[in-house]
């Protein structure tokens, strides 16, 4: 399978690039800056690209068989739609490519759906104000997400760390995995390998 990762320099599209190379998979790492990624194997196909570049986009999915965005909002600490707007080129690009599958990484914070009451009444509302600007553009993003009409899943992680991968991690569908606050990069890579391959038209929380 041939597929696209984009945000393949950060800590999580590092360990999904190499994992999904390890497994045979073909991998075109979209980046934008080559040397921040650093080495990869040889089956790592290696595209620099601007993101809100439309051309550079569809040349990037092109011949995929899925696209998994990992874009975050950068440091961006105002009003910001790097996120949104980066999504919206990217399903531009693979409607015109005819590129169907597409997995996309937001975050459980944004969400209340599942959670208990601590953390929906206490831990909530204060992580709402200090990340209201980056929320808000997670929602815009998951919102073009779901009117794509594309295969899409979305997935919600919580606190993500550099922990070893334990290969035992909870999943829910449409709600938050009650309790769990943490997942390391590694499970996260892990889990969205599997992904390419599981039902689409998803929403799927995943954490310890």
């Amino acid at each position: 399978m041939r597929i696209a990762v984009f945000g393949a320099s950060g800590g999580t599209g590092r360990l999904l690039v190499e994992r999904a190379a390890a497994a045979g998979h073909q991998v075109v790492a979209v980046v934008r800056d080559p040397a921040r990624l650093g080495a990869v194997s040889p089956d790592v196909t290696v595209v620099p690209a601007d993101v809100t570049d439309p051309a550079a986009v569809a040349a990037a999915v092109r011949d995929c068989d899925t696209v998994v965005s990992l874009l975050g909002p950068g440091t961006v600490r105002g009003p910001t739609t790097v996120r949104s707007d980066a999504t919206a080129t990217i399903v531009a690009a693979m409607r015109e490519t005819e590129v169907r599958r597409l997995v996309v990484v937001t975050a459980a914070g944004h969400t209340t759906d599942g959670d208990g009451p601590v953390v929906r009444f206490l831990l909530k509302p204060l992580l709402s104000r200090l990340l209201r600007h980056s929320f808000a553009d997670m929602r815009r993003t998951e919102a073009i997400v779901r009117g794509s009409g594309l295969d899409w899943t979305l997935v919600r992680p919580p606190r993500l760390s550099d922990a070893p991968g334990t290969g035992r991690y909870r999943t829910a569908v449409d709600r938050n995995v009650r309790g769990g606050l943490r997942l390391s990069r590694a499970d996260l890579a892990d889990f969205l390998l599997r992904c390419v391959d599981s039902p689409a038209g998803r929403v799927v929380a995943i954490a310890y």
